[in-house]
C-alpha cells in the first residue's frame, strides 16, 4: 500500500481508537478493584452528550471535556450504589446502566441532532509533526489524542507503583485480606468505579467534541462494548490496551474509507467488521490466558464481616 494511502489511514486509526482507549483504561481501573461494569456503552453516551451540551452553551470545549468525565463518573456511581451498597448483581446492573445511559442520552439529545458545538481541531506539534511518516501519523491530530498518549503510562504507574494503586489491585485479588490489613474495601472500590467512569466519560466526550464536533443519537455506535472486550484482549494491561485500541480504530477507519470509495461490498458487511474482530479477539484471548492480570474476584461482591 502506498504511503499517501497508508499514512492517512494510520492517522485515522489513532484518532478512531482514542475514545476506545479512554474507555478501555477506565474499565481496567474499575475491574482492577474487583467490580465488573458492563455499562461502558451507556456511560460513553452520557459523557458524549454532557460534553457536547456544556461546550455548546459555554463555548469552552475544555469545560465540555471535563464535564463529560464528571457525568460519566456520576452515571457509574449508580452502578456503585447498586453493587456496593445494595450488593446487587454486577452484570445485571451494568446492562441496566447501558440501557439507561444510551436511551437517556438519545432522548435528551434528540433536539440537538445535527447541531455543532465548539470542539478540538487539529493541532500539529511543532517539530515533531515534521518527522517523516511518524509525524503525520501521531503529531498532526488534536490535543486530546496527545493527552491519551500519556494516560496508559500514568495508569500503569498508578496501578503498579503507588500505594493507592496497589490497594486497588488488592481489592480485586483478595478483598478479605485487604480488609484484615486495615484497607477500606468499599472506599477503594468506590474509587475504582468513579475513576473508571470518569475516563469512560472522557472517551464519550471525545466523540462529540473532537471526532464529530456535532451531536447524533447513537454516537458511541458500540464502542463501549468494544472497550469491554478490549480489556480482556489487553489482559488488563494499559500498554496492550493502547495497541488494541488503535487496532480497532484502524478497522473502523478502514471500513469507512472502503464505503467512501464506493466499493461493491454491502455496507452492512463493512459495518460489522469491528464487531466481527471483537468476537475473534475474545476467542483468541481465551486460548492464551497466561500472562493475564485478570482480577481473581472480578464480579464478586464483598460481604463485610459484621
Amino acid at each position: 500500500m502506498r504511503a499517501e494511502i497508508l499514512v492517512p489511514l494510520l492517522a485515522a486509526a489513532v484518532q478512531s481508537g482514542t475514545p476506545i482507549l479512554y474507555a478501555t483504561l477506565g474499565e481496567i481501573i474499575t475491574e482492577k478493584s474487583g467490580v465488573l461494569n458492563l455499562g461502558v456503552e451507556g456511560i460513553m453516551m452520557v459523557g458524549a452528550l454532557a460534553g457536547f451540551l456544556v461546550s455548546m452553551y459555554t463555548g469552552n470545549p475544555i469545560m465540555g471535556f471535563v464535564a463529560g468525565g464528571v457525568f460519566g463518573a456520576l452515571i457509574a456511581g449508580i452502578h456503585g450504589l447498586v453493587c456496593l451498597v445494595f450488593r446487587g448483581n454486577q452484570v445485571v446492573s451494568g446492562l441496566a446502566i447501558t440501557i439507561l445511559g444510551t436511551n437517556l442520552a438519545n432522548y435528551l439529545g434528540t433536539p440537538y441532532v445535527g447541531k455543532a458545538a465548539a470542539g478540538f481541531g487539529m493541532l500539529p506539534v511543532p517539530y515533531l509533526s515534521k518527522i517523516p511518516i511518524v509525524g503525520a501519523i501521531l503529531f498532526r491530530l488534536d490535543m486530546l489524542v496527545y493527552i491519551s498518549y500519556f494516560v496508559p503510562f500514568i495508569v500503569w504507574i498508578f496501578l503498579r507503583y503507588t500505594r493507592w494503586g496497589l490497594g486497588l489491585r488488592a481489592m480485586g485479588e483478595n478483598p478479605e485480606a485487604g480488609s484484615a490489613g486495615g484497607l477500606g474495601v468499599m472506599a477503594y472500590r468506590w474509587g475504582g468505579i468513579l475513576a473508571g467512569g470518569f475516563l469512560v466519560g472522557l472517551g464519550g466526550a471525545y466523540l462529540s467534541l473532537a471526532y464529530t464536533h456535532l451531536w447524533a443519537n447513537g454516537l458511541s455506535a458500540g464502542r463501549g462494548w468494544i472497550a469491554v472486550a478490549l480489556v480482556i484482549f489487553a489482559f488488563w494491561k494499559p500498554g496492550r490496551a493502547m495497541l488494541g485500541a488503535y487496532l480497532f480504530g484502524g478497522v473502523m477507519a478502514f471500513q469507512l474509507r472502503l464505503q467512501a470509495t464506493g466499493t461493491n461490498l454491502p455496507s452492512s458487511l463493512l459495518l460489522m467488521l469491528p464487531y466481527a474482530l471483537t468476537v475473534l479477539v475474545l476467542v483468541l484471548s481465551s486460548w492464551k490466558a497466561e500472562g493475564s492480570d485478570a482480577p481473581a474476584v472480578l464480579g464478586v461482591n464483598f460481604e463485610p464481616v459484621e
